[in-house]
């Protein structure tokens, strides 16, 4: 299970993540020295601690190394996540406070995306439902309270890819 990333490790790869290119170490450091005061070999540690933890792969070009991220922000988050929930005693328990602490747009993109995911498993066959009352059509459940009704058409490659371009896929699940 991934390790949540240190400071400086989250101030690196959220560069990496929102260039998604690869980088240099000169790169990263110029744009870092805009905050904060770095050091050259600070910057090319951190990438080669990243890239002995899974994070990011690296090419040789001439004497340096270029950088890029193996997983997603997304993937990565996600990998946070399912490990807190999975260390917590009453799952279920996490889940209800969890989404307690939601906003009501959180709420809504965790609808939308159990809807995705709802719609790419295989159905089972399940009796018909009854029509709704003087319509004639069934009755679909109504969603959580404060989100709303549409399913978005296209996913747009939303889905977030890791290792090996499987959903979801973080660097520890690499080589699996």
């Amino acid at each position: 299970m991934p390790r949540a990333l240190g400071d400086l490790e989250d101030a690196v790869m959220t560069r990496v993540w929102e260039w998604n290119r690869p980088v240099t170490v000169r790169e990263v450091l110029e744009d870092l020295q805009k905050e904060r005061s770095i050091a050259y070999t600070t910057v090319m540690t951190v990438l080669d601690n990243l890239h002995q933890k899974g994070w990011v792969r690296r090419e040789a070009e001439g004497r340096a190394y270029r950088y890029e991220a193996v997983s997603t922000r997304a993937a990565y988050s996600a990998a946070l996540m399912n490990e807190a929930w999975s260390a917590s005693d009453n799952p279920a328990a996490a889940l209800v406070a969890f989404f307690g602490m939601m906003s009501p747009e959180q709420r809504q993109a965790l609808w939308d995306a159990v809807r995705m995911v709802q719609s790419d498993l295989p159905r089972e066959p399940a009796a018909p439902a009854a029509p709704a009352e003087g319509t004639g059509r069934a009755e679909e459940p109504a969603p959580p309270e404060g989100t709303r009704e549409e399913i978005p058409e296209e996913r747009g490659g939303e889905a977030a890819e890791g290792a090996g371009g499987e959903p979801g896929a973080s660097p520890a699940d690499k080589g699996r």
